[in-house]
């Protein structure tokens, strides 16, 4: 039921520099300007779904007259998984800076070799029910974490449009999302690459996401 996919770096733009910051190893060591990528990432890829949001006219004063601007009707209620998604999520907060956000925790379940499943825990919904829903998260690999986390979402309420969004996205992963979700939605990618490796890594990809952010998992 996919509706539209974007792109980001289908079009040259100053983006670039941000993903070549994001990949490269040598930058990755610094967490702190890691973090500051992805939320300056967040920020534009915020301002490009901007533009597909409704909008209505308001009048204004000036000191020299009156005019008319139009601005987003109503703002759209922010999600996103817990914990790689956080500055993501925090760009996506600089614009829609009024928006309600939900969390949930998902992560893959360590030491399955064939098949790979995903353990949903925390959750903190909230209502979006006739609303934009935005999910954020940087990366979409098989698309099963977000699939289950949808899942779960979704038997709460209807959204009025799905965005889901992610920096990274592999094929199989965009591939699977619209073999699974039954809602009207839009895709926005940072960029697509080439496939998953065996372990269902995106390839080239950045690593785990989560922890370059955080650091490792114990």
């Amino acid at each position: 039921m996919q509706q539209s996919i974007f792109v980001l770096n289908a079009v040259n733009s100053i983006a670039n520099q941000i993903f070549l910051e994001l990949r490269e190893r040598e930058f990755q060591l610094n967490k702190g300007q890691f973090r500051r990528n992805l939320v300056k990432l967040g920020q534009i890829m915020a301002y490009e779904l901007s533009k597909g949001l409704e909008y209505k006219p308001i009048k204004i004063d000036t000191v020299l007259g009156r005019s008319s601007i139009n601005v987003i009707q109503e703002q759209p209620v922010l999600f996103t998984i817990i914990r790689a998604g956080l500055p993501f999520l925090e760009g996506f907060q600089v614009f829609f800076d009024q928006s309600d956000c939900g969390f949930i925790g998902a992560h893959r379940i360590e030491g399955k070799k064939e098949d790979i499943e995903v353990a949903l825990g925390y959750h903190s919904i909230a209502p979006f029910d006739g609303k934009d829903l935005v999910v954020v998260d940087p990366m979409l690999a098989t698309g099963k974490s977000i699939i289950a986390s949808l899942e779960l979402i979704l038997e709460k309420c209807t959204p009025k449009m799905l965005h889901l969004v992610f920096a990274i996205a592999s094929p199989e992963g965009i591939e699977n999302l619209k073999q699974s979700i039954k809602v009207p939605y839009k895709l926005w990618v940072g960029a697509v690459d080439e496939g998953l490796n065996q372990k269902g890594y995106i390839i080239p990809g950045l690593g785990d996401a989560g922890d370059l952010l955080f650091g490792n998992k114990i």
